[in-house]
């Protein structure tokens, strides 16, 4: 077995991502957190004035004899909307912005050639801004946001936002 590898993306709210790639297999743990701004242990209340300059992530471990980087990629793309600039539906801001935080040369060239290939397809009506940009210090949010969906599913933003992400992606990439 290969060594588990880490990918660290931002699309928006946490949740969202973390209940999708929690379902994946080859995906060993998701966890919600921060990168990417100056604030040293940033909280919640924090990142969300938009001021911190961090992102919401996820960082995910997964075995990639099971599941490769392209592979989460192409999650990603699917999962959200990597075309409006810091805003994920109602959720604006630079905390919202898509963005993938490489953490090996190897990632960074797999994820320009994903991003080269959706721009050139026009995949959608504009160029992705998707940010790529090399690993920084991540910082694990608070508790109660880790597992959001599965332990608050009754939950309106649940409801109305990650369930309708949850099963694109189950149709898109779970085949049973």
């Amino acid at each position: 077995m290969k060594e588990e590898k880490i990918a660290t993306l931002a699309g928006g709210c946490f949740w969202c991502l973390e209940a999708v790639f929690e379902q994946m297999p080859g995906v060993t743990n998701v966890v919600s957190g921060y990168m990417g701004g100056e604030l040293i242990n940033p909280s919640y209340e924090a990142v969300c004035t938009g001021q911190s300059g961090h992102a919401e992530v996820v960082q995910i471990s997964f075995n990639p004899d099971l599941i490769s980087f392209t592979e989460l990629l192409k999650v990603f793309f699917t999962i959200h909307d990597p075309i409006s600039l810091n805003r994920q539906g109602n959720d604006v801001g630079t905390q919202y912005r898509s963005a993938i935080f490489y953490h090996s040369e190897v990632q960074h060239k797999e994820a320009q050639t994903i991003i080269d290939e959706l721009n050139q397809k026009k995949v959608w009506s504009k160029l992705l801004v998707t940010e790529l940009v090399e690993a920084a210090k991540f910082y694990p949010a608070e508790a109660y946001h880790q597992h959001y969906f599965a332990t608050h599913p009754e939950q309106g933003y649940c409801q109305f936002v990650i369930s309708p992400k949850v099963e694109k992606f189950r149709k898109a990439f779970l085949h049973s």
